[in-house]
């Protein structure tokens, strides 16, 4: 039996603290795991600047019912999972996330939680698990699933790496000179086929 595990940011959607760092003037909100490869690091970091800048939850979520999910994105995922199962794995928030995987027909999704005071302000963020993306690939294939994982990140390579099939999605550059070991796709129609042939 074969699942297909995906990041969510930068394949399925934009990348929502980018979107939040445009949308609020804040430009050093840009930075993601394309560029720093420790999740829990990074939103310690982010977390400081929002306190910093007095923002709030409701800000970032403001900013979330704006953004529709990549051209095609929807379709793909209603085609794959004409074929087979499907799980969304990805290092954002519950409290991001909703809206956009309604816009995305409700695939399943593991992701992780935040700590938020009573008047907005997150305190701080719950990971679902360490090293959340390969564990749950790890789990997964200890019950009897083949995986096949497709990502845009650092934060996705283990579990790219572990799997049956794994390939990057719109990397960026650097990541794709780093791993020239895995296929590099732009289209979903591409990603698609991959994926099928890899069954």
């Amino acid at each position: 039996m074969n699942i297909v595990c995906l990041d969510m940011e930068g394949v399925l959607t934009p990348e929502i603290w980018i979107a939040f760092a445009e949308a609020s003037g804040i430009p050093e909100l840009k930075r993601t795991t394309r560029d720093e490869p420790d999740y829990d690091k990074l939103m310690r970091w982010r977390l400081g600047i929002l306190k910093e800048h007095g923002m709030k939850l409701k800000d970032i979520q403001a900013v979330i019912a704006t953004i529709d999910p990549l051209p095609g994105a929807k379709d793909f995922l209603d085609a794959l999972r004409e074929k087979m199962q499907l799980l969304v794995l990805s290092d954002t928030f519950e409290e991001f996330a909703a809206p956009l995987i309604r816009k995305l027909g409700r695939p399943t999704i593991f992701c992780n939680s935040l700590d938020v005071a009573p008047d907005g302000e997150i305190l701080s963020h719950r990971m679902r698990i360490p090293k959340s993306k390969l564990t749950t690939v790890k789990a997964l294939q200890s019950i009897g699933y083949e995986t096949i994982a497709a990502g845009d990140s650092f934060n996705d390579l283990a579990m790219i790496e572990a799997s049956k099939a794994g390939f990057l999605f719109r990397a960026p550059a650097s990541i794709r000179a780093a791993h020239p070991e895995f296929k590099a796709f732009d289209e979903y129609d591409d990603l698609l086929e991959a994926i099928l042939a890899a069954l």
